[in-house]
Parts: C-alpha cells; structure tokens; sequence
C-alpha cells in the first residue's frame, strides 16, 4: 500500500515498461468489468512478456509480474507527465463546494 499510486494508465505503464526493454502490448479496448467509469482513460490492458520461450526470464532483474509493478509504482511518479500535473495549483476545487448538495425530505 505505501508503494501505490493514484489512477495509472495503461500509457504510463506502457512507457515504463518499454523503456526498461520489456516486450509490451497493450489493448486498448480491454476494461475491468467492475470499473463504473467508462471513460477511455480507464481503459486498457497491458500485457508485458517477462519469460522467453525457454522460461527464462527476459531481464534477469524482473523475474516476476510483482517486481515489474513494484518498479512501475516508483518509476510512473517520476515521469514528466505526473510531474507537470502537480507543479500547478489543483484548478478542479472551487471555493464554497463540497458538503451535502442534496436537497430531499429529511428522513425521520
């Protein structure tokens, strides 16, 4: 939990895993049949080959789907793209919002 990350997408994982030398597909169409949002962020599936046909792994230094992850979960913050997202103010909170906006009858 401490080594998560807030809403990856498949783009970001994609880069992260290219750029170490992992042979990466990623299908856009695929979505996760709980996620609510349909949006086309939310969308995608990453496949990445970690083992050669042998069963050898292709980089000796991730042998596993986990440490594929773990390396994405440290390197995704650092990219470019997350990074110019938070240099500036977070423009999407108005002053005076927030609270119960719900106007029912009150229950008794």
């Amino acid at each position: 939990m401490d080594k998560a990350i807030e809403n990856p997408t498949s783009t970001e994982i994609q880069d992260v895993c290219a750029a170490i030398g992992l042979n990466v597909l990623v299908e856009k169409n695929k979505l996760y049949p709980r996620e609510w949002n349909r949006d086309v962020q939310y969308r995608g599936r990453v496949r990445v080959q970690l083992k050669l046909e042998d069963g050898n792994p292709c980089l000796p230094q991730f042998p596993t789907r986990k440490s594929v992850m773990l390396y994405a979960a440290e390197t995704i913050p650092k990219l470019k793209t997350r990074t110019q997202k938070m240099g500036g103010s977070d423009q999407n909170l108005q002053p005076g919002e927030g609270g119960k906006k719900g106007k029912g009858k009150k229950k008794k």
